[in-house]
């Protein structure tokens, strides 16, 4: 029988404007996204991207959620989405300013 956990999948607030990985779903798991908060916690806007990556594929436009969104200063976006990650899949974090943006994953995993 299934376990059902709701909890927090992944937090990050990345140091870079690299790609940096949020959640990676582990084996025999899948995990449903139920809401992503971008705060920025700087006065400045900045911007972000998100991707889902089936099997760990490459970040790419073809497997981008947000692509260079602007998270307002001092301000936050909410996206409450259903996003559905099955085991190996991945969600991919980036910031276009460094150490602006925390990203906050809120969900379930099924085990």
């Amino acid at each position: 029988m299934a376990t059902t956990t709701y909890k927090i999948l992944g937090q990050s607030a990345p140091a870079n404007t690299s790609n940096a990985d949020l959640i990676t779903v582990g084996a025999s798991k899948s995990q449903i996204v139920s809401t992503l908060h971008i705060a920025n916690s700087t006065a400045t806007d900045a911007t972000c991207r998100v991707f889902a990556r089936i099997a760990g594929a490459a970040a790419a436009t073809s497997n981008a959620i947000l692509y260079d969104i602007t998270v307002p200063g001092n301000g936050f976006i909410a996206l409450t989405e259903g996003i559905t990650l099955a085991a190996t899949d991945v969600l991919t974090i980036r910031t276009g300013t460094a150490n602006s943006l925390t990203f906050t994953a809120f969900g379930t995993e099924v085990a």
